[in-house]
């Protein structure tokens, strides 16, 4: 099963320091269980995390990074980055 987040829809309930870390890594494709955990947190959501701890960005949110990329005047970020989101064995 596919697990999104809708990052354009929580924008404003996301702290500056996780709001940078998205715009810092607009080509994120899927984000880490760590930046998941506190995006979680910071929304009150917690269906978006896949078996890893990650979630998958929407195409439409990986844009909307973009554009908030570009409104900073970061770095294009037109490389997709991949992290390793899977923890350690039980």
């Amino acid at each position: 099963m596919l697990i999104v987040v809708h990052i354009k829809e929580f924008w404003d309930q996301l702290s500056p320091e996780t709001q940078q870390w998205l715009v810092d890594n607009p080509g994120t494709k899927i984000v880490p269980r760590t930046v998941t955990a506190i995006i979680n947190g910071e929304t009150g959501e917690g269906d978006t995390v896949d078996a890893h701890g990650g979630t998958v960005l929407t195409d439409e949110d990986q844009h909307f990074i973009h554009e908030q990329a570009r409104r900073r005047g970061a770095a294009s970020g037109g490389e997709s980055k991949f992290f390793d989101s899977v923890g350690p064995k039980d």
